[in-house]
C-alpha cells in the first residue's frame, strides 16, 4: 500500500498516546503510510512507553505492515501498513502490556478487525482496571452497548481481572466484521430511569471496603436525585478471577431513550474508601448535570467510528474535551471527515455547556465482504 507519506505531529493538543491510537488505526484501515514525530513530546518522559509499543506491534501484526522506529523512548516512528489480514480463518493474535491498560489496546485495534476479511479473536493481556484509562467494566457496561449502535456486534471475555502496578489482567475479544458501519443519532437523553453499578474490591482488601464504597457513592447521589433507587453492588471479585488486589467503583445512569452516563474511580494506598466511592458519584453527576447524552469519557471513544460510517452521526456532550478536540483532528487530517462541533440550540439546554458533534462519515466500505 505504498503512497505519499502523511506527517502526523505527535506533540500537539493531548500530545499522548490517544494520537497513535487513532493515527494509526487510520493508517491501517486506509493504507496510508506514516510518519508520527514528536511522540509525547510534552511529557515528563517523551518517547514510547511500553505500553504505545504494545498498540503499535498490534497494529503492524494485524495488516503484516512495517514499523520503524519503534523503542521505547522513541520520539519518531514510521508505519507502512499492508492488507488487514485477510487468511481463510479467523485471525488469532495475542497482545502483552502487562501493566497497562487492555481497553486501550481494544481502542486501537477494534476499528481494524471491524474491516477483516474473517472474525477475529483478540487475546489481549494487561491491566483491565488501569489509572489513566477506561475500566473493563466501563467498557462492558458502558462502551459495549452504544458502541454496537453502529451495527456491530463483540463478545469480551474477562478471563482474569488485573490491577496496578502488577497488571497480570486476560481478556478476549471476539468480533465478526461488517461492510459498513451505520451512523448513529444520540441527541436525545431522556430522564434517568436507573442508577446502578458495582463496587469491587479484589486479593488481599476486605470485603468491607467495597461496602463502604458503595454506601459513600448512594449517600452522595441522594443528595441531588431523590427519587430513583441506587442500586450499587458490593462485591468481591473471585480469587481465581483476579491478580493482585484493586478497589474501584463504577456507577451507571440509565435513560429512557437508552443512554448510558458513567462516573467511576480506583482505590489508591492511602486514599479510603470513602473518598473513592464519593468521587465516582460526584463524576457521575457532573455528566448528568451538562444534560449531555454521552458523558466525557465515551466522546472521544466514538469519534473513530463516527469518522468511518455511512451517514451522518450526530451525539449531544457536555464540554468537549481535549482528547474529544484531538481524535477530530486527526479523524479529519487522515480519514478526510468533516466535523462540526456548536453549542447545542435547544433551549433546555440554554443554561448548560451542551454540545453537538456532527460528522459526515467516509462511508468506509469492507472490501473483503
Amino acid at each position: 500500500m505504498a503512497g505519499q507519506r502523511v506527517e502526523v505531529d505527535g506533540g500537539i493538543m493531548e500530545g499522548g498516546g490517544q494520537i497513535l491510537r487513532v493515527s494509526t488505526a487510520l493508517s491501517c484501515l486506509l493504507g496510508l503510510p506514516l510518519r508520527v514525530q514528536k511522540i509525547r513530546a510534552g511529557r515528563s518522559t517523551p518517547g514510547l512507553r511500553p505500553q504505545h509499543l504494545s498498540g503499535l506491534e498490534m497494529i503492524r501484526d494485524l495488516c503484516d505492515g512495517q514499523l520503524e522506529g519503534a523503542e521505547i523512548g522513541s520520539t519518531e516512528i514510521r508505519f507502512t501498513p499492508e492488507k488487514i489480514k485477510d487468511l481463510k480463518k479467523k485471525i488469532q493474535l495475542s497482545v502483552f502490556c502487562l501493566l497497562r491498560s487492555v481497553c486501550l489496546l481494544m481502542q486501537v485495534s477494534m476499528p481494524c478487525v471491524l474491516f477483516a476479511a474473517f472474525p477475529s479473536e483478540l487475546r489481549l493481556k494487561g491491566g483491565t482496571n488501569a489509572e489513566m484509562a477506561p475500566q473493563i467494566d466501563y467498557t462492558e457496561m458502558v462502551f459495549k452497548p452504544i458502541v454496537e449502535k453502529f451495527g456491530f456486534r463483540f463478545n469480551c471475555d474477562i478471563k482474569m481481572r488485573g490491577y496496578y502496578p502488577k497488571g497480570g489482567g486476560e481478556v478476549i475479544v471476539r468480533m465478526s466484521p461488517v461492510k459498513q458501519l451505520n451512523p448513529i443519532n444520540l441527541t436525545d437523553r431522556g430522564s434517568v430511569t436507573k442508577i446502578y453499578g458495582r463496587a469491587f474490591v479484589a486479593g488481599v482488601l476486605p470485603f468491607k471496603v467495597a461496602k463502604e464504597m458503595a454506601s459513600a457513592a448512594v449517600r452522595c447521589i441522594r443528595k441531588e436525585i431523590r427519587d430513583l433507587y441506587v442500586n450499587i453492588q458490593p462485591v468481591q471479585e473471585p480469587k481465581d478471577q483476579a491478580f493482585g488486589s484493586g478497589n474501584g467503583i463504577i456507577i451507571i445512569a440509565e435513560t429512557s431513550t437508552g443512554c448510558l452516563l458513567a462516573g467511576s474511580s480506583l482505590g489508591k494506598r492511602g486514599v479510603n474508601a470513602d473518598k473513592v466511592g464519593i468521587e465516582a458519584a460526584e463524576m457521575l453527576l457532573a455528566n448528568l448535570r451538562h444534560g449531555g447524552a454521552v458523558d466525557e469519557y465515551l466522546q472521544d471513544q466514538l469519534i473513530i467510528f463516527m469518522a468511518l460510517a455511512n451517514g451522518v452521526s450526530r451525539i449531544k456532550t457536555g464540554p468537549v474535551t481535549l482528547h474529544t478536540q484531538t481524535a477530530i483532528h486527526f479523524a479529519e487530517q487522515l480519514a478526510k471527515a468533516q466535523f462540526t462541533v456548536k453549542k447545542s440550540e435547544n433551549e433546555d439546554d440554554a443554561s448548560k455547556d451542551t454540545y453537538i458533534i456532527e460528522c459526515q462519515g467516509i462511508g468506509m466500505t469492507n472490501p473483503h465482504l
